[in-house]
């Protein structure tokens, strides 16, 4: 039997192949000093195991010998298709959104501790049901940072029905800035004008949060 990892998986199935064996079919070859198997083994263990390595971006799988630039695009693209797949089954069996309280609780476990703001899209589809969520933003929320055209563009790209933000406030004040509703009414206005409704802004504050909808912020 042919144990070469391509025919191995045509032969046997991927779910009887080892991590290694399975980047090695990304990688395709190796160089003249390693084996395609031993360059696999290799960045796996550098980066712990697989969970670790699929958080490299493509410049980064370059600085490792044999990996040019094709190769590292493949790794990427390989890696972000498994994220996205994993996020949509996690998803998959979730109840609908039905209240803000449903969010909070979902997002609350995620950044009650962070340190720094991050700025949350959430795509629903028709149902009401999670299909995606993204961090946009990174930092200090303010409307040079946070622009409606990446809210939208991802929501387009995901074909919502609709979208909540959720963002954190470290300092545990769960009540909105001005620059909070500032960038939530614009973002209010441009679903209108696309047709797709920002059903709620939800503000994580430690264990607290802040609905937009309840408190009639928009």
């Amino acid at each position: 039997m042919d144990d070469r990892p391509r025919e191995k998986l045509l032969l046997r199935g991927a779910q009887n192949l080892s991590d290694a064996e399975l980047l090695a079919i990304l990688l395709r070859t190796g160089t003249k000093s390693k084996s395609v198997i031993t360059i696999a083994q290799e960045m796996i263990r550098e980066n712990d195991n697989l969970a670790g390595l699929s958080l490299k971006s493509a410049d980064a799988f370059q600085k490792t010998k044999g990996v040019a630039k094709d190769k590292a695009a493949t790794l990427a693209a390989a890696f972000e298709i498994g994220r996205r797949v994993n996020l949509q089954e996690k998803w998959k069996h979730t109840k609908p959104v039905s209240s803000p309280e449903d969010i909070a609780n979902i997002f609350r476990p995620m950044l009650k501790d962070k340190m720094k703001e991050e700025f949350i899209v959430v795509c629903l589809n028709a149902a009401n049901k999670i299909i995606k969520h993204e961090t946009i933003s990174i930092g200090t929320l303010n409307s040079s940072v946070v622009h409606p055209r990446e809210v939208f563009k991802m929501a387009i790209d995901n074909n919502s029905a609709n979208i909540i933000i959720v963002h954190n406030h470290p300092s545990g004040n769960k009540s909105p800035s001005k620059e909070d509703v500032k960038v939530t009414k614009q973002l209010v206005e441009g679903g209108r004008l696309l047709g797709i409704e920002v059903f709620d802004h939800i503000i994580i504050a430690g264990n607290e949060y802040t609905s937009f909808v309840e408190d009639r912020l928009i």
